[in-house]
């Protein structure tokens, strides 16, 4: 709950600072066999970008189960296609994810955002193994 707040308090300050060119950003955790969809798999990953340019976004994120935060790049390739970096604030050299992902515009300034991310280095077996999420964006 604490870091539910400070995520709140974090994105509400940017958005009176900058009213435009903002974004906010969750990805659905996937919940475990035998246990309900609740508001935390939404809250969980929840997070704000700034839009630096047409083409560029940065972000911080709430990291899922940690009390850290990660960091994300998007450039946007093409009108919907962008482009991902994701590393966490600790250790982010060696926990680096590279992603891509498409944008659906739902209703107004809310997307839908089926992506795909792979880690850049290999783990200790020597794979990568990528995994796919369903995000939410809403536009300022």
């Amino acid at each position: 709950m604490k870091k539910l707040i400070l995520t709140a308090v974090l994105a509400m300050g940017i958005l009176f600072v900058s009213a435009q060119s903002l974004m906010v950003v969750t990805d659905l955790i996937k919940t475990a066999d035998g246990e309900e969809f609740g508001v935390e798999n939404i809250t969980d990953r929840i997070g704000v970008g700034y839009l630096v340019n047409d083409n560029i976004i940065v972000g911080l994120r709430s990291s899922a189960g940690d009390d850290g935060y990660d960091l994300f790049f998007r450039y946007i390739y093409q009108e919907n296609i962008y482009v991902s970096l994701n590393m966490p604030t600790e250790e982010a050299t060696d926990n680096m994810n590279i992603g891509i992902g498409y944008s659906f515009n739902v209703w107004n300034s809310l997307y839908i955002e089926p992506n795909y991310n792979m880690p850049v280095s290999e783990d200790d077996n020597g794979d990568r193994k990528g995994d796919f999420n369903l995000g939410l964006s809403y536009r300022f």
